[in-house]
């Protein structure tokens, strides 16, 4: 068997790409790797490891060229390259040619050939949006409400889509989760992005580690024939109830390696309120049910972080304030903190993730003034994240059809009636197979094409309105009980802003 491979460098690249090469059933790996001198070293790394296991194609995931060269003769793609936040935060221009032309030329070399490989992409759950302590659970077919100014959500939702409907032979989208990897409290000290955290975003994390054992799990199963109906389907990657936490109690676990909390070392005006993304997953388990690949807790990591670096336990002898000084607060005015934002009078951003001036100005001065799941201040934290009590009291979203009718007996009825839901129409098309495009029409009268699947299990919707950018989920969610049920959790049925972004990534809005 041959797999191909891109992101083969990244965190969860580096374990899906090892753990791949301990089956046997697996002759070579080749690894798509840009010109960078630092792949130099990693690629020098491989070969002396892998020998002739390994095989290596240089040039950008964007290349046509070289993606035709990976894909060739692969019995299996796994597509996890992306430029992430914070580095698509910083340039917008790299997100874009990374997770959407990147995706696309890879699909498009898979659909030349007459031997297609499966196709395995990584989305992510920033899909979702932002999400808080009223419906903190979610699943595969909820709303895509990507965050405004979000790049790298926005760009990988195109990505997915077209995915979704390229008509490739055979293909899995695996959304992930927050990942907890080897270098994440280093890689957090470096940028504002932290503080986009809101307090009470609910994080179902996944270590690097579990989600290279998914993929070869993955490939261990399907090469034995056990996993037939996996395939053309969306799942959402996660770590189960011993991954659920949130914002606040991230922080503590991760300060508890240097002596510190949450609240010796911030303060809770420095986060933004809303405008972030996360989940607990409500249908974690179908993945799990598959391939038992969940066994790292979020605890255990945090330990092993601890033991892995021993230069944090030194934390612990100085002093917070001296930590907080030269650490922490010199983040604030990164140009990626929110405070930056609020002192430079960045409206775009200040609307966006404080709901403006208002927002900023209710901000919370002292901890004792913020409610916090983590600390029960919304119900029983324990019982909050078990899927349990999610089902019992009704906080999972509605996707507007009947769900209890599995997908091979949908017929129009269904698509009409989640159509409706999203404040527009079922046309035409549909013969029974979810994966055909039929046509629909939106709210606002854009006529388009996409499956079903797409649309009722995938979340999609218009591809001109409703995916971003500019973002107008204000003015949508009053026309479409799709999005509203969600949207005004964090959001004014008042506001009426359209977000907008430039290619440079310069932000924009205004009143409509």
């Amino acid at each position: 068997m041959k797999v191909a491979m891109t992101g083969a460098n990244g965190n969860m690249g580096r374990e899906a790409l090892r753990q791949v090469l301990e089956l046997k059933e697996v002759d070579r790996v080749r690894v798509l790797l840009s010109r960078k001198k630092k792949n130099n070293r990693f690629a020098k790394k491989l070969f002396s490891e892998y020998q002739n296991r390994i095989e290596v194609v240089r040039g950008s995931v964007a290349d046509a060229k070289a993606c035709r060269k990976l894909v060739k003769d692969a019995d299996y793609l796994v597509h996890m390259a992306a430029v992430i936040p914070p580095a698509s935060d910083a340039s917008a221009k790299r997100s874009f040619e990374s997770n959407v032309m990147g995706t696309v030329a890879l699909v498009d070399a898979v659909k030349e050939l007459a031997r297609q490989p499966k196709f395995i992409h990584i989305s992510t759950v920033a899909l979702y949006g932002n999400r808080n302590e009223l419906h903190p659970w979610g699943r595969v077919g909820d709303p895509l409400l990507v965050s405004p100014f979000d790049a790298y959500a926005m760009h990988k939702l195109y990505g997915e889509r077209y995915v979704l409907d390229a008509g490739l032979s055979c293909w899995v989208v695996l959304r992930q989760t927050a990942m907890l990897h080897p270098n994440m409290m280093n890689d957090n000290v470096s940028d504002g992005l932290m503080f986009h955290t809101a307090l009470n975003a609910p994080l179902e994390w996944v270590s690097s580690r579990d989600s290279g054992y998914l993929i070869k799990r993955i490939l261990e199963r399907d090469m034995r024939g056990e996993v037939p109906a996996f395939w053309k389907k969306i799942y959402n990657i996660g770590a189960g109830e011993r991954g659920r936490e949130t914002g606040y109690d991230t922080f503590n676990d991760g300060f508890a390696m240097i002596g510190g909390t949450t609240e010796k070392f911030f303060k809770p005006d420095w986060f933004a309120p809303r405008n972030f993304h996360g989940l607990w997953f409500a249908d974690g388990d179908e993945l799990e049910s598959l391939f038992s690949y969940q066994r790292d807790g979020v605890h255990d990591y945090w330990k092993e972080t601890a033991k892995r670096h021993k230069l944090f336990a030194l934390g612990k002898l100085v002093p917070a304030k001296l930590i907080d000084l030269f650490l922490f607060r010199r983040l604030l005015k990164h140009p990626n903190s929110p405070r930056r934002w609020i002192k430079t009078g960045d409206a775009a951003r200040v609307q966006a993730y404080f709901g403006g001036q208002e927002g900023v100005n209710a901000l919370p001065k002292s901890w004792s003034d913020v409610k916090l799941m983590a600390k029960g201040d919304f119900g029983d934290y324990d019982a909050l994240r078990t899927v349990e009590y999610a089902r019992k009291n009704g906080l999972l979203l509605d996707h507007g059809y009947d769900e209890s009718i599995p997908e091979q007996r949908w017929s129009e009825k269904e698509l009409s009636s989640a159509a409706e839901f999203r404040g527009g129409a079922y046309l035409n098309g549909f013969k029974g197979d979810v994966y055909e495009k039929v046509r629909w029409r939106c709210v606002r009268g854009h006529e388009f094409s996409a499956s079903a699947y797409t649309v009722l299990r995938g979340g999609h919707w218009c591809p001109v309105c409703c995916q971003p950018s500019p973002w107008e989920f204000d003015s949508l969610a009053k026309e479409m009980p799709f999005f509203a049920q969600v949207w005004y959790d964090s959001h004014r049925e008042d506001e009426q802003y359209r977000y907008d972004m430039d290619d440079d990534g310069k932000a924009s809005v205004e009143r409509i």
